[in-house]
């Protein structure tokens, strides 16, 4: 079994200024749901690994979050696909928790779930602390220029970092889907 790590926001759906709140501020990027069904068609397990602070800052609460992740399930099932999991960090930064990337506790949690290892996986994200994430547990780390994508390309070019720069970058997970499955 294949694990493919995900980031959510910024890589399956739309950045909201403030953050998403509701499954009505929950917009799935072009293409993101139709490259996950893809993914998962070819036999790859999909792994939301995503860090939502607006649990313990009160923006939304446990329900909203579900609601969010029912959407995206459904609307990856009626593309012919499947999430096979949803990881998520209710930590706010100061909490200094083990679970909010780029700590690793999220992906300790999935190779626990999925009783393997994340080693050699691929974990798509749009900011720098999905990517140290990945290096810290032994992914493959892939950008998407999606979300907070172009800022974290620029953050790299101009503060390179050697764990980073294996770093593979595509526009979107529509673009990264069609390369993994070429």
């Amino acid at each position: 079994m294949t694990i493919i790590v995900l980031d959510r926001d910024g890589v399956v759906n739309r950045e909201v200024e403030g953050g998403c709140r509701s499954a009505d501020d929950w917009t799935p990027l072009p293409g993101s749901i139709e490259a996950m069904a893809e993914l998962s068609q070819a036999g790859y397990q999909l792994a939301i690994a995503t860090n939502q602070p607006g649990l313990a800052r009160g923006w939304f609460d446990l329900d909203d979050l579900e609601a969010m992740h029912a959407k995206m399930r459904a609307l990856v099932e009626d593309a012919g696909g499947e999430v096979a999991g949803i990881f998520y960090c209710p930590h706010d930064a100061v909490d200094n928790c083990r679970c909010r990337k780029p700590a690793t506790g999220l992906l300790d949690v999935i190779e626990a779930e999925f009783d393997t290892s994340l080693h050699d996986c691929y974990f798509v994200g749009d900011r720098l602390r999905d990517l140290q994430a990945a290096v810290a547990k032994g992914c493959k780390p892939v950008l998407v220029r999606t979300g907070r994508g172009e800022e974290t390309v620029l953050e790299l070019i101009s503060n390179p970092d050697a764990s980073l720069s294996q770093t593979a970058v595509f526009d979107d997970l529509g673009q990264f889907s069609k390369f993994i499955l070429q």
